[in-house]
């Protein structure tokens, strides 16, 4: 494996990296590590043929917002940084979504509540869809367990400021996955289809955005055990889509709504939907946030 490659990443806007180890998302979700100054990412590069683990740091968190990379593995430095800045959603201007602030007092309190937050993505739609079938009608620790033994036995593992983490296998390799704890032959079989699409570039990251979030949400929901509220999660909450909304109630995100925007009632999702206009272009991001907020008790 080649030897570990130094770069600087630059952001658009406030961002806060304790805030993105701290976000908890996909297997993470509940019980992200502690954070002890640095970010540990183990992932399948798009493409799928290599692999990346990547520690990330920051410097400082005033004056120009810098996050420092290590990089391991032997993908192209390019393709790494690239895919860390979406999973980081630093591929979009944060001072921008601060502006929205100005058709929103209470988005923009909100985000003085939680400065430099911003969405944390899966690292792929292929391994969000992955993570759909693995956790489906299970609880997400239990599902966790189940993804981790996939990731050690059939992936890479890096060690990463002292940690060792194992990246979920390329597709190629996941076809390899039999049944097991928590796997049966139906889930086996799903995940066999979902590598099999992630082979043939159906989840390819561009060719999702090119399709646009509904018409994409239409499309994964072709894969086998899919349906409308995970492919809004692959779609939405991997592929990087700033300015997309949920086909399907969330509750918590609608309670949480309800509470900060003054609602006489849980909003259903066409009033939701009215309410978010005033955020464009950052719908999923204002989403994302208030759903935080209101799991944080933000008052």
């Amino acid at each position: 494996m080649a030897r570990p490659v130094g770069i600087r990443l630059e952001t658009r806007g406030p961002f806060s990296l304790r805030a993105a180890a701290e976000f908890g998302f996909g297997p993470n979700e509940g019980r992200p590590p502690a954070f002890d100054g640095a970010m540990r990412l183990a992932f399948p590069v798009d493409g799928g043929l290599a692999y990346a683990g990547v520690t990330a740091r920051q410097p400082a968190d005033d004056g120009p917002v810098e996050l420092e990379l290590e990089l391991h593995g032997d993908a192209s430095p390019d393709a790494v940084v690239r895919q860390v800045a979406r999973v980081l959603s630093l591929d979009h201007d944060g001072n921008a979504f601060l502006a929205v602030a100005d058709a929103d007092p209470v988005l923009g309190r909100l985000q003085r509540a939680h400065p430099g937050q911003r969405p944390v993505l899966f690292h792929s739609p292929y391994e969000a869809a992955a993570w759909s079938v693995i956790s489906a009608r299970r609880p997400s620790a239990q599902a966790a367990v189940t993804r981790r033994r996939i990731a050690h036995e059939l992936g890479t593992r890096f060690t990463l400021a002292g940690v060792e983490l194992d990246a979920f296998p390329q597709p190629a390799a996941l076809l390899e996955v039999g049944p097991g704890p928590g796997l049966p032959e139906e889930k086996v079989a799903r995940l066999h289809g979902i590598a099999r699409a992630a082979l043939d570039g159906e989840l390819d990251v561009d060719r999702l955005v090119e399709l646009g979030p509904e018409r994409a949400i239409e499309e994964v929901q072709r894969l086998r055990g899919i349906g409308p509220f995970y492919a809004g999660l692959i779609v939405i909450r991997a592929t990087g889509f700033a300015d997309a909304l949920l086909e399907v109630p969330e509750a918590k995100g609608l309670a949480h709504a309800q509470r900060f925007y003054g609602f006489d009632h849980t909003p259903t999702l066409d009033e939701f939907a009215a309410l978010a206009e005033r955020w464009r272009p950052f719908r999923t991001w204002a989403t994302v946030l208030v759903r935080l907020a209101g799991d944080h008790g933000t008052a």
